[in-house]
């Protein structure tokens, strides 16, 4: 009896082993199924977080002006449309501050850059090297031939801007001077951006030349901001007290020499032509008393937005081959006092409000 109860307990023992062990076995070659699926499910919780990732973009001017406000509007705004934060800084005019300005974004991790480049040469090695570590770039006010790798740029055509502008002068100063060999001074930039100011007085000039204006050029300054372009145009005026007329080639140039001209009592005697509009200039130009008779009006924001906007869309991965490499150039508006209406639409169209 005792051997029979043993044998019984026996088996029993053996098939609760038995039931016992088949769920263990079971979870082992589930667990074993299910580990490629979980492995891939936190892969891809790994790679949601870059593909949501805030993208951050800079906006890079040289100066402060009214012109490089009005381009750093255009790039916040567009940024600002795309849903895309957006950093801006100035240069200063100083080529070491643009590299290391560069080289700090690309360490912070920024995507990409839109700037205001202040050399076709040093500025544009800094910036290939920074597409070359990963970081998009487009180009605003300057027209770079030698830059395959920017995702595109906008710009204006300095010598073809003045040259519209320089026909309007010509027409003024042949109805107001006739024949007359004209006293000429320059107000520039030669030795901030050569190539940009050279181009803007060679279109001035030939554009004079065409028109049959006689002249004589007796200075030649560098200027471009607005308060020394005031001392500086105010200096030629007292070594040239029969000055006729004062060609300014900037924004900054162009406000600084007309007040330097009412500042000196001789608004009726020198006639003031310039580059740039702002809602300032265009009211120097409806002003009768004031001696700034022509602009061309470049359009930054416009330059602003649509680098910022490529860029954008550069960095997204969309299509962007229509622009790569190449430079867009914005067509400019003379605003003269032969159109007062003219220059009051284009304000209340730049200036709304």
């Amino acid at each position: 009896m005792k051997k029979i109860v043993l044998i019984v307990v026996s088996l029993l023992l053996v098939s609760a082993m038995a039931f016992g062990c088949a769920p263990a076995a079971q979870t082992t070659e589930a667990a074993a199924t299910e580990a490629p699926a979980a492995e891939a499910a936190t892969e891809a919780a790994t790679e949601a977080p870059a593909a949501d990732q805030e993208i951050v973009v800079a906006g890079i001017v040289f100066q402060d002006d009214q012109f490089m406000n009005m381009l750093t509007k255009g790039y916040q705004d567009a940024a600002a449309d795309a849903g895309v934060k957006c950093l801006t800084d100035n240069t200063q005019n100083d080529q070491a501050k643009e590299v290391e300005l560069i080289n700090t974004y690309l360490a912070q991790g920024v995507d990409g850059i839109a700037i205001a480049p202040l050399s076709p040469d040093a500025s544009v090695a800094a910036l290939k090297a920074a597409d070359e570590q990963g970081m998009k770039v487009a180009i605003t006010n300057m027209n770079l031939t030698n830059a395959p790798f920017i995702v595109g740029g906008y710009t204006s055509d300095d010598y073809t801007n003045c040259q519209l502008v320089g026909k309007v002068a010509a027409q003024i100063l042949k109805e107001h001077f006739g024949d007359k060999t004209l006293k000429i001074a320059i107000v520039q930039f030669a030795s901030l951006l050569p190539v940009n100011s050279g181009a803007r007085v060679k279109g001035y000039f030939d554009a004079l030349d065409a028109g049959g204006i006689k002249y004589e050029i007796v200075a030649d300054q560098d200027a471009w901001l607005q308060d020394t372009a005031l001392a500086t145009a105010d200096a030629i005026i007292t070594a040239h007290p029969d000055l006729d007329v004062i060609i300014a080639v900037n924004d900054g140039g162009t406000i600084g020499s007309a007040q330097a001209v009412v500042n000196a009592g001789k608004s009726e005697q020198i006639m003031v032509f310039g580059h740039d509009g702002s809602e300032q200039i265009a009211s120097m130009i409806l002003d009768d008393t004031n001696p700034l008779q022509a602009v061309v009006a470049q359009d930054p924001y416009g330059q602003g937005y649509n680098a910022m906007s490529v860029l954008i869309k550069a960095i997204k991965g969309e299509d962007v081959s229509a622009t790569q490499g190449k430079c867009e150039f914005l067509d400019g508006i003379v605003l003269s006092v032969l159109d007062k209406p003219g220059v009051e639409e284009w304000v209340k169209t730049n200036y709304p409000g």
